[in-house]
């Protein structure tokens, strides 16, 4: 399968994740330890680390992650993250970190003015399921690993919504599907008995 044209800073507002197989961008507990030994196309780090300006991420991702320290790229990337939450006043600081208790139109009009033209990554299911409902998202960008969790943090988990139709970015037929193909390593099968 050939992966998409390399990311542009063009001031977009992008979706983006890691993804197991089935649909999860976190196990149990936004645990991330799946991603071990899943490994990204060369150079794909360094291309998000000049074409995101600013991250817009949720509170529990920031609980979780950031406030122990966590930044997205780690310390490659300078850009500024705001957290959106109803509770600013109990968030644990850190330095480039804003907490925004706004609504989403103007949590995302903040983060693209911060990103300086380049663009606003969404590093949160819930704030991008949000932003996608209300029209705000410009483009999703996953990488699917390959592994299924069974379990854990769905990317879109909109239990009795209609369904979102999407456009394949890159694609001569926008309305194609992917195509991809694995195979199982993990799954011993039985060996034949030599019983006589």
């Amino acid at each position: 399968m050939n992966d998409t044209t390399p990311q542009t800073a063009a001031g977009k507002v992008l979706w983006h994740f890691s993804m197991s197989l089935d649909g999860f961008v976190a196990g149990p507990n936004h645990e991330m330890g799946w991603m071990a030994g899943a490994t990204n196309r060369p150079g794909l780090i360094e291309e998000y680390v000049t074409t995101t300006g600013a991250v817009l991420g949720g509170r529990v991702g920031w609980d979780e992650f950031g406030a122990n320290g966590g930044r997205p790229y780690g310390d490659d990337w300078t850009g500024h993250v705001f957290v959106l939450t109803h509770h600013p006043q109990d968030a644990k600081p850190a330095d480039g970190v804003t907490f925004l208790n706004c609504d989403l139109a103007e949590a995302v009009r903040i983060g693209l003015e911060a990103a300086g033209g380049k663009n606003l990554e969404v590093l949160s299911p819930t704030v991008g399921r949000q932003l996608l409902e209300l029209g705000l998202i410009d483009e999703i960008d996953l990488h699917i690993a390959p592994v299924l969790l069974g379990e854990g943090i769905r990317l879109y988990d909109n239990p009795g919504s209609r369904p979102i139709h999407l456009h394949r970015a890159d694609s001569a037929d926008p309305g194609s599907e992917v195509n991809v193909r694995y195979r199982p390593t993990t799954i011993e099968r039985p060996q034949p008995s030599n019983a006589q």
